[in-house]
């Protein structure tokens, strides 16, 4: 038996430049971290006494005799993808909803590849876990979604992620003092909207036209180095909330459904309680928001936002591992 543990992630700068319509074109760039919520996925050999070959549990549970009989997208084409012959057995529990925004798809993937290798008595490196997620969410499922998140859920941490025209990334650690982060961790705060979205359709009104938005893309991926700049300075940590405001402004000139509002009204709210800025995490539609409030107002912004939820988090550094592991009786051994 495996247990995989794999972080959700937020977004601060340059989402919509890790879309690889965007960055094989133009290049793009991501700053982004991992947070201490996850992903756990337990899979083991499924014995022979049942009347089934694959069990897998999430929202629904599912019991299948044949692969093409699974309905989870992602546990069908990674099983397949990965050639497995026995039978397995599946289980998943996330500490957050998904369809949320903190790239729990990605999340799944990569978790469930690390799991399944590990069952097989092999240890990927968290290159080959991205570049393979990649591929599985792309290529294979066709999803329209970038590749930030499958890269920050495999690698963990606090990140510059570069995208490159021939389709390769590159990854820097934000290497500033720990009393930068822990300044910058205390001016965040996490809300879940109560809306659920699928990301790709959100990706899917504003990517298929992406040149259309220059831009505000180029704008975007411009942030990034401006927000660096504030983080690796003696800059007042605020101007990076500023700088969040300014990007989400552009974010919601992508689509309209990137935004509602519901969601504007809690943006405008978290304002006038204090907030500096704040951004919709993920694609948009929904899930949770992300605020940047100065401590002296954050318990005017918990009470203003008493019927939403509020989740505590740090940044993780780790990325996905194996937590557990078992070595297990294989029956396909036994004659």
């Amino acid at each position: 038996m495996v247990i995989s543990r794999t972080p959700f992630r937020i977004s601060f700068f340059g989402g919509g430049t890790d879309y690889p319509a965007w960055y094989k074109k133009h290049g793009g760039s991501i700053l982004a971290t991992t947070i201490n919520k996850y992903c756990y996925l337990n899979a083991r050999y499924m014995p022979p006494f049942f009347g089934y070959k694959y069990r897998i549990a999430y929202s629904k549970v599912e019991n299948c005799k044949t692969i093409d009989q699974i309905l989870h997208p992602s546990v069908r084409e990674v099983i397949r993808f990965l050639k497995i012959r026995q039978g397995v057995e599946i289980h998943y529990d996330g500490d957050l909803p998904g369809r949320s925004g903190l790239g729990s798809s990605s999340a799944f993937t990569v978790g469930l590849l690390h799991a399944l290798y590990a069952l097989g008595g092999h240890m990927p490196n968290k290159h080959r876990l991205a570049k393979e997620s990649i591929y599985l969410e792309q290529r294979v499922l066709k999803e329209t979604v970038g590749s930030q998140d499958q890269v920050l859920a495999s690698y963990g941490g606090f990140n510059l992620i570069t995208f490159h025209k021939d389709g390769n990334f590159s990854l820097k650690p934000i290497t500033i003092p720990s009393k930068r982060v822990e300044d910058l961790e205390n001016h965040l705060m996490l809300f879940y909207t109560g809306i659920a979205r699928t990301a790709s359709d959100v990706a899917k009104t504003f990517i298929p036209n992406i040149e259309q938005k220059e831009k505000q893309l180029f704008a975007m991926n411009e942030m990034v180095n401006q927000a660096l700049n504030i983080l690796n300075s003696k800059q007042d940590i605020n101007d990076f909330g500023k700088l969040l405001h300014e990007t989400w402004s552009l974010k919601r000139s992508l689509s309209s459904s990137v935004s509602n509002s519901l969601i504007d009204d809690i943006y405008l709210n978290a304002l006038s309680a204090g907030a500096t800025g704040g951004k919709i995490i993920g694609a948009g539609g929904g899930g949770f928001i992300l605020l940047f409030v100065p401590p002296s107002h954050q318990a005017k912004v918990r009470k203003k936002f008493n019927k939403l939820i509020h989740v505590p988090f740090n940044f993780e550094r780790a990325g996905s591992q194996i937590i557990f592991f078992d070595q297990q009786e294989d029956y396909s051994l036994k004659k």
